[in-house]
């Protein structure tokens, strides 16, 4: 493959993984979504020493952006070097969050063109009275296929271009919900690295974790307490919780008359932020009896759950992430679960052959495309001036700095009130120097639009709209181009990092 993966790391592992206690709970095995990793994978989570290692996202569109794939393939990438190690079966586990309710962050998605430009598409917003619908019961519509046939339109006709496409209309399809197409989609892309999706929404996980949703609202005013004075630890220590706590608000989701709302502690009863609908301790116990499927746990309490239902002993996040799970150690105290180790995700960016093209040809490194648009192209611009232009500036400012702080001298000899007349002189003199340099390079920049251009297609293609590759763009585009051995190259670099960190944590030196 021609393509160079930069890894750009967004924390260093602090705490490796131990083995710890615990089975996977066969009744959890319907929550698995169907691949050809499901079957293998059980079979190796009903060893009684089987050990898990997790990551999660919410449902997007296409699978989300790329560092959703990034999550999922650290997980296999940390699992493999963790069974190495432990010479025990170590199963990579991706949690799909279908409980999350945020439309807004899921129904858009980007990818790159055929000419190498970013095309950003969204599915229609929901109506803003709309109840707040988790995306496991949320429908595509019929604009699903049509977003599909655009990505087709868009991309470039490679051998790998229709089975690209082939592999996103199996699940992007109208009917299909948010969720289940973003879960059948990333079990049948991450199958042959061992990893299977497990449906935080199917009823047997409800079930089973409703008792520590209960657990925890019967906890609520010693949790809203512990994570207050945690949260004061961490802001003492320059630390960014991340997250609000405190207040009330308690760790659980209800879905009630205005869709997935927070319940919150008031005068002895709770009640849902918005819908201020009231329940009483009994009451939600009756509801995680009959309707579990209701509750949901919050970002704070979901990796507590996680932990109590499966044999977990890593969970990969990103930068967000490790702020707010920072803030997670009481839950896990209070409610007496063991907690897994929190670890960075492996995190990169995809640099394609064009990019590189360009750079070499400018003699730039990939850190300048990532400096604010504009300034690389002024610098790159100024440095064409003609050498007898650079001089004569150079000159010329050097003279007007000598000649007016002379003259500066010999007027307050005259008198000194002429000091302050004589640098504002000076200052014009110099302003005017800069506008006449400005002048040459905005000449020299619309002579050299074309190639500038190029410049500004190769900062998209790793830095679109401003933002992160791995934030923005899906691995269609990319699978698309260069075929399934780009997910190989990304497994590996991730299993690459994390033994050179389990290296680094066992040397004795």
């Amino acid at each position: 493959m021609t393509l160079r993966l930069v890894p750009t790391p967004i924390g260093a592992i602090a705490e490796f993984p131990s083995p710890r206690e615990g089975q996977f709970d066969p009744s959890l095995a319907d929550a698995v979504v169907q691949s050809a990793a499901r079957d293998p994978a059980l079979a190796r989570l009903r060893d009684p020493g089987a050990l898990v290692v997790t990551t999660g996202q919410q449902p997007g569109l296409f699978t989300g952006p790329l560092y959703t794939i990034y999550k999922a393939l650290s997980t296999a990438a940390l699992a493999r070097v963790l069974e190495r190690q432990w010479q025990r079966p170590v199963v990579p586990v991706f949690w799909v969050a279908g409980d999350d309710h945020d439309f807004a962050e899921a129904n858009h998605t980007s990818w790159i063109t055929a000419d190498g430009t970013v095309r950003s598409v969204a599915l229609s917003a929901r109506p803003a009275d709309a109840p707040l619908t988790p995306l496991y019961r949320e429908p595509l519509g019929q604009e699903i296929s049509q977003l599909v046939d655009t990505l087709a339109a868009d991309l470039p006709p490679t051998e790998f271009r229709d089975s690209t496409v082939d592999w996103l209309r199996r699940h992007y399809r109208p009917g299909a919900t948010i969720a289940g197409s973003f879960s059948g989609a990333l079990s049948e892309l991450l199958a042959r690295f061992g990893i299977v999706c497990l449906d935080s929404s199917h009823v047997v996980v409800k079930r089973a974790g409703a008792r520590y949703l209960v657990r925890a609202l019967g906890l609520a005013r010693e949790l809203d307490a512990d994570l207050e004075y945690r949260a004061q630890d961490l802001i003492s220590l320059g630390a960014d919780p991340a997250v609000a706590v405190g207040e009330g608000a308690t760790l659980v989701m209800l879905e009630g008359a205005l869709g997935r709302d927070r319940l919150l502690l008031e005068n002895g009863a709770f009640v849902t932020r918005r819908g201020r609908e009231r329940f009483d301790l009994q009451a939600l116990q009756t509801i995680a009896a009959a309707e579990p499927e209701r509750l949901s746990p919050n970002v704070l309490l979901r990796p507590v759950v996680e932990s109590a239902l499966l044999p977990t002993v890593a969970y990969l996040g990103g930068p967000g992430e490790l702020k707010y799970l920072a803030l997670t150690q009481p839950v896990y105290e209070r409610m007496r679960v063991p907690r897994q180790a929190v670890l960075p995700r492996w995190s990169g960016v995809i640099v394609e052959p064009r990019v590189d093209r360009v750079m070499q040809k400018f003699g730039i490194e990939l850190s300048e495309l990532f400096e604010p648009a504009g300034a690389l192209e002024s610098r790159l611009v100024r440095s064409q001036l003609p050498e007898e232009a650079t001089r004569i500036l150079h000159s010329l400012r050097e003279a007007l700095l000598s000649g007016y702080d002379a003259l500066a001298r010999s007027a307050a000899e005259v008198d000194p009130t002429l000091t302050k007349p004589v640098q504002g002189t000076r200052n014009q003199a110099l302003a005017g120097l800069k506008d006449m340099e400005k002048k040459l390079v905005q000449h020299l920049k619309r002579r050299q639009e074309t190639e500038l251009g190029q410049l500004t297609k190769a900062r998209a293609l790793v830095l679109p709209d401003g933002q992160p590759q791995e934030r923005v763009l899906t691995i269609a585009s990319f699978l698309a181009r260069y075929g399934p051995t780009l997910m190989d190259e990304l497994s590996e670099a991730a299993e690459t990092w994390y033994a050179a960190a389990l290296e680094g944590a066992l040397d004795p030196s």
